[in-house]
């Protein structure tokens, strides 16, 4: 071949392999990976495909190829031994020891074996295989000698075989395939597809009984593109976090109107909490919409350094939104600016929580981006989790310790306006934790089987929701669940510093002077007839009347019918004042008439 056309062809294939990059999600692949298949979901529709392209300047020899939907994975190679645990339980490349063992055809060397046992046809199932011939397009002075004739070509007989069109949506080449570019399987239903590439070692005919070190082994490297639905270059199993984070940027937009609305028409009657409530909505709006730019460009230019940076960025704001949350619960749980003014040095310890909470926070937003959880150790993904999930807990208990304190006092004082709001604040994170507690459990047992060998195929549609989606929408309930609950309104006032006058006829004795009066009173003559108290008692006047004082536990029973007693005495002594002067007045004027007569 001319080099100009050699060239050429290199260029077209670059060219290709460009263009493609730009169209969907790519995976490398190369004869030294340890797993020799590429596994992603895809969302299938008319225009859905993978393509399979290797790198033609460092890709030569031979390989065998297959590509399948994993629920046609039982289809996939032939049992060897299903009792001796020295031999490989399944053999999945037909090579000439398979052929002697009767587990595939002699026209089948260097493809997979299809074995199906209920007899289904593979041109009913997604199963494509072939013996793929790398073109080595480079130089022929690397290729190994026994591979080298005069013109430069394999000496090997390859017979090129064109895709066409048939009623089978992906046919089988019957014989070798030979590559010339991009191998392209068409994907119409939605599923979890492999790509599955060993190498075939071939010894040349002449050497066979001679040397082993003439055998001649494949090298190769490519990539493998999954072009989806969606045009960029996320996986199909993070692309739903892309119009999911979109939608919950304009939901929190639209409440922060809302909640924008009440604040300005009751601005000279906000409160600090619904100051702190105001910036918090301010703040999640932003990292909304951090997260949704996140995805949008990692879906157009895949990961980079500036991608890496930017995970950062969305890391931080999101341990942000859960440390203000967590620390303005627990402040408003303490009673600030509600039931006291300060906390003192129990706010340094509020603040020194939540900032353990944040980097935690920041440790497992970047490392559930970065780690696969099918090979990531379990020690590495509790190093990420449990710090979190300590300082989640300790956040959790103290909240609801301190707010079962901040109701109780609230019951105490007879504060029901105020004492309402914390109960339904309190039935909220009750109800929160709740919800925490099943996801825990379910999440728990999805991810007991990451290792095994289906858990991808069965979890790649839901594992974005139980990752992010699933506390996303739940954080966004309960916060505006709560912002609903703390909203400005006429009666904010009734949750400032102040008591609370009473609303009912039983409670109205404790904010009654003249009951107060009474009290102070009645705590002095208390004090007064102590045996052991050294004030002596006061000359009483005339007109006034001593009540004897009788058992103490009956007389302390009732405080409002000792008041009441208290007043009935003071009329009657009043009465009786005003009869005494009468009869006295009328004794006057008789003897005034006997002096007379």
């Amino acid at each position: 071949m001319h080099p100009y056309f050699r060239h050429a062809r290199l260029a077209l294939l670059a060219l290709l392999s460009a263009a493609s990059a730009a169209a969907g999600y790519e995976v490398a692949f190369s004869d030294s990976d340890y797993s020799r298949q590429v596994c992603s979901g895809m969302w299938g529709d008319a225009d859905t495909y993978i393509n399979v392209t290797f790198d033609p300047r460092t890709s030569y020899g031979q390989v065998a190829m297959a590509i399948y939907e994993w629920k046609d994975v039982k289809y996939l190679g032939a049992v060897t031994s299903e009792s001796d645990d020295s031999l490989p339980q399944k053999t999945y490349v037909c090579t000439t020891d398979a052929v002697t063992s009767g587990l595939c055809l002699y026209q089948d060397i260097g493809k997979f074996i299809y074995n199906s046992t209920d007899g289904t046809p593979m041109n009913q199932t997604s199963f494509w295989t072939a013996s793929v011939t790398l073109d080595q397009v480079a130089s022929s002075r690397s290729k190994p000698d026994h591979l080298r004739t005069r013109s430069g070509t394999a000496s090997i007989q390859v017979h090129p075989i064109p895709r066409q069109e048939s009623e089978t949506l992906n046919p089988s080449p019957a014989g070798m395939l030979m590559y010339t570019g991009p191998i392209q399987y068409q994907v119409r239903k939605t599923g979890y597809y492999c790509v599955a590439i060993v190498p075939v070692t071939i010894v040349p005919p002449a050497s066979r009984q001679v040397s082993s070190e003439t055998q001649y082994h494949p090298t190769y490297n490519g990539v493998v593109l999954f072009k989806n639905t969606f045009d960029g270059q996320l996986p199909a199993a993070d692309y739903p976090k892309v119009n999911f984070y979109l939608s919950m940027f304009f939901a929190y937009a639209l409440f922060g109107c809302a909640w924008a609305w009440l604040c300005y028409r009751h601005m000279t009657e906000l409160l600090p909490i619904q100051h702190y409530l105001s910036g918090l909505v301010a703040f999640m709006v932003v990292e909304m919409a951090a997260n949704w730019v996140y995805y949008r460009y990692l879906n157009a230019h895949g990961k980079n350094a500036a991608s890496i940076v930017f995970l950062f960025v969305v890391a931080i704001l999101d341990a942000g939104r859960n440390a203000l949350s967590f620390f303005m619960l627990l402040v408003v749980s303490l009673g600030l600016s509600v039931v006291r003014e300060t906390l003192g040095r129990t706010m340094i310890k509020c603040q020194a929580l939540a900032a353990a909470h944040f980097v935690f926070g920041v440790l497992y937003a970047v490392g559930i981006v970065e780690l696969s959880l099918e090979s990531t150790s379990a020690l590495v993904l509790l190093l990420f989790v449990i710090p979190l999930a300590f300082t989640l807990s300790g956040f959790l208990m103290w909240i609801l310790h301190s707010l079962t304190g901040t109701m109780n006092q609230l019951a105490a004082r007879k504060q029901r306006y105020k004492l309402k709001m914390f109960q339904r604040l309190y039935y909220i994170l009750l109800a929160a934790v709740v919800v925490i507690a099943i996801f825990f459990v379910v999440s728990s047992y999805s991810f007991s089987d990451r290792l095994a060998e289906d858990y991808a195929a069965k979890s790649w549609r839901a594992r974005w929701w139980l990752l992010d989606g699933y506390l996303a929408l739940l954080f966004f309930v309960a916060f505006w669940s709560i912002a609903y609950l703390w909203r400005p309104t006429e009666h904010n006032r009734r949750l400032a510093m102040s008591d609370e006058l009473a609303q009912e006829d039983e409670d109205a004795e404790d904010y009654d002077l003249e009951a107060l009066q009474s009290r102070t009173a009645a705590r002095e003559d208390d004090e007064i007839t102590l045996v052991n108290n050294r004030r002596e008692p006061e000359p009483l006047a005339e007109n006034h009347v001593v009540f004897e004082i009788g058992d103490e536990d009956a007389g302390s029973d009732d405080e409002a019918d000792a008041t009441k007693k208290r007043r009935g005495g003071e009329r009657k002594s009043v009465e009786e004042h005003e009869g005494s002067t009468d009869e006295r007045e009328g004794l006057m004027r008789g003897r005034q008439r006997d002096r007379n007569d």
